[in-house]
């Protein structure tokens, strides 16, 4: 027996081709749903964008048939555009209001008690990615779920970009004296390109080595940073290690990390750039980038001029940048910054459609990119750049996305194959004992 899914506005709108990830069920679109998504299409953000691809391919639909009375999908299921069922008497005494997420509500409850009435009736599921729609579903004795399907991951298994592995200290001072080891020496597993390995004595003993995964040799070999000052920061842990390690490999355009705040992306980042930009002269501009939360809304309502209006949304670039530069008096920096032409700081609104050459990239706060944008940002990189896209997942304002399905994530899950790749997930706060407090009970 089939089943009848009820999606709800927010599903269409994170993935315009959700329609077909039910395979051969009947799918139902209230009417409701379709004024929501006309109320959407003219914005000029991702949403509105997802809008007027939904509209597209349910206009598409109707060359098949008449949409009311459902047409056939390729995947062998159905779709039905709902225009009964609106009755708002079986919640009248339960919701007051008639808002659109309770018509939605009413549409899945009316379709539902209809099919316990038939002897082979099916079973009624409304997906949404609202919480409170859910939990007043349930509250009607309506099965409900969330849209899971646009996760790039279950859970807990985001890539961390290194591995701990227990070896004995004969490899381990083989590892000193030759700078690498055969993977085929050290286990069996399968291990991902630049991958670091975390190499420490099997017996318990307090020796132990950082090597990263060279999977064209297919060896671990010694890391290319070895722990020397860089704009006056030094690593503090392990992770910083190794992140800084792939911020400043040549072979390594695409650099991903994630961690809490605190954890030190932003300055690890920043002072790679520096000195890749400024002292050795590998990149001709570092260019650091921050979106605008919502992403993609324009900030025009702002009193000043460009810079006036960015100010407050790159403000944190700004702070790791007066640490780098060691400013104590009010506007040094911006002296700094206009003498210095190679560093150029902007909201992430207004590098859409550049191409890219030549150039440091630095993206803040990637968790809040979607996997449509992510993938317009790094189609952007021209010749002999680096980008570093790097964010908290666990942070997110975007309002159709989490930690699973954001295109951060999305581009660690895509890239831990490739060898122009590289990802390191910080785990341990340095800014304050007590910023990492906040950051692991709040």
């Amino acid at each position: 027996m089939g089943k009848i899914y009820v999606l709800d506005t927010n599903v269409l709108l994170q993935d315009p081709y959700s329609i077909f990830s039910f395979e051969a069920n009947e799918v139902v679109i209230p009417a409701v749903v379709l004024e929501e998504l006309d109320s959407k299409k003219r914005y000029m953000d991702e949403i509105g964008r997802n809008a007027r691809q939904v509209s597209k391919l349910i206009d598409g639909f109707r060359e098949k048939g008449k949409l009311h009375d459902g047409i056939p999908l390729h995947n062998g299921g159905k779709l039905r555009i709902e225009l009964n069922h609106r009755s708002f008497h079986e919640l009248q005494e339960i919701f007051i209001e008639k808002t659109n997420d309770n018509r939605i509500l009413a549409v899945a409850k009316n379709i539902s008690l209809e099919e316990e009435t038939k002897p082979d009736g099916k079973a009624v599921i409304l997906v949404s990615k609202d919480t409170l729609v859910r939990v007043k579903a349930d509250a009607i004795g309506l099965e409900s779920e969330d849209f899971l399907n646009d996760r790039v991951v279950e859970l807990d298994h985001i890539y961390p970009g290194f591995k701990e592995i227990y070896i004995t200290v004969d490899k381990l001072n083989q590892f000193y004296m030759k700078g690498h080891l055969l993977l085929s020496e050290l286990t069996k597993e399968t291990y991902f390109p630049n991958q670091f390995l975390l190499m420490k004595d099997e017996l318990g003993g307090s020796a132990s080595a950082i090597g990263i995964v060279d999977e064209h040799k297919k060896i671990v070999k010694k890391l290319h940073y070895e722990g020397e000052h860089i704009w006056g920061i030094k690593p503090r842990n392990v992770q910083q290690t190794m992140a800084l390690d792939i911020l400043l490999r040549k072979d390594v355009p695409l650099v991903t990390l994630i961690g809490k705040a605190g954890t030190g992306k932003t300055l690890l980042a920043l002072a790679a750039g520096l000195l890749q930009t400024e002292d050795q002269g590998i990149y001709k501009k570092l260019l650091v980038a921050r979106p605008i939360v919502p992403v993609g809304k324009d900030i025009g309502y702002l009193p000043g001029e460009k810079e006036e209006k960015l100010r407050p949304w790159i403000q944190p670039i700004f702070d790791n940048l007066e640490y780098l530069f060691n400013t104590k008096k009010p506007g040094e920096l911006d002296a700094i910054l206009a003498g210095m032409s190679s560093i150029e700081v902007e909201a992430l609104t207004y590098i859409r459609g550049r191409s890219i050459p030549d150039q440091f990239i630095i993206i803040d706060e990637a968790q809040n990119l979607t996997k449509h944008e992510v993938k317009t940002i790094l189609t952007r990189v021209g010749d002999r750049s680096k980008i570093v896209l790097m964010g908290d997942p666990e942070q997110i304002d975007h309002p159709y996305l989490d930690e699973y399905n954001n295109g951060l994530t999305y581009v660690v899950e895509k890239f831990k194959q490739e060898k122009i790749a590289g990802h390191v997930k910080l785990v341990k706060g340095e800014r304050s004992g007590l910023a990492q407090l906040a950051a692991n009970l709040l």
